[in-house]
């Protein structure tokens, strides 16, 4: 796999646990069961992750067309 393949994919996969974890603090802020109070606004924290949501499918769409295996 070349260099450039093996970045994209290690690129998505960093991605791609950033959104989970950003997900896991938003459901536990509407929970109420987040432990702590973020210093930014949560309208600014929801806007983060739809934003990286949007780039992950980006990537994924780049990877269908460039034949990248990224494994869900």
């Amino acid at each position: 796999m070349t260099d450039y393949k093996q970045r994209f994919i290690e690129e998505y996969k960093q991605l791609k646990d950033r959104v989970q974890k950003l997900q896991r603090t938003l459901d536990r802020h509407h929970a109420g069961t987040l432990g702590f109070t973020p210093d930014c606004p949560i309208e600014l924290l929801s806007k983060q992750l739809l934003t990286m949501i949007d780039y992950k499918n980006i990537l994924e769409e780049r990877a269908e067309i460039e034949h990248i295996e990224l494994a869900h």
